[in-house]
C-alpha cells in the first residue's frame, strides 16, 4: 500500500472507500481525517488521481475542469486531451508530466483557468 501524506497537515492519509464521503461506493480514495482532503484512485490501483484536495482546492478544479474539458471535448483540441494539457503545459510553463489538473494546487487552478479562458474568447494566450 502506498504511503500518501496531505499537503495540509502532513499526516498520513487513509485508503478507504469512497463510501465515507459520497454515502455510495466509487471506488477507492485517500482521505485526511484532519483535514477532510481527498482524492479518489486510478481504477484497479491505489494510485493516487492526484494530490489531496481539501473544499477550496476541490471547488478550483471543478472550475478549472468547466473549462478545460470543452477545450478537449468539442473545442480547438477535439478529441485530443493529450494535446490540450500539452498546450496547456506550455501556457503554464511547466513540463507536461506536470500538467494536470489533479495535480494543481488552488494557483495553478486559478492561471489555468485564466489562460484558457483567454483562449476561448479568442485573448493572447493564443499559441
Amino acid at each position: 500500500m502506498r504511503k500518501v501524506y496531505c499537503d495540509y497537515c502532513g499526516r498520513q492519509a487513509e485508503y478507504v472507500d469512497s463510501k465515507v464521503i459520497y454515502g455510495k461506493s466509487y471506488g477507492m480514495m485517500y482521505l485526511c481525517r484532519n483535514c477532510m482532503a481527498y482524492v479518489g484512485v486510478h481504477k484497479g490501483t491505489d494510485k493516487p488521481l492526484g494530490r489531496l484536495a481539501n473544499a477550496e482546492l476541490r471547488y478550483w478544479k471543478k472550475r478549472a475542469h468547466a473549462v478545460f474539458d470543452p477545450l478537449w471535448q468539442r473545442g480547438r483540441f477535439r478529441g485530443h486531451r493529450n494535446a490540450a494539457y500539452g498546450w496547456l503545459a506550455q501556457k503554464m510553463g511547466l513540463p507536461v508530466e506536470q500538467t494536470h489538473i489533479g495535480m494543481f494546487d488552488v494557483a495553478q487552478c486559478r492561471k489555468a483557468i485564466h489562460i484558457i479562458e483567454n483562449e476561448t474568447r479568442g485573448g493572447s494566450s493564443r499559441g
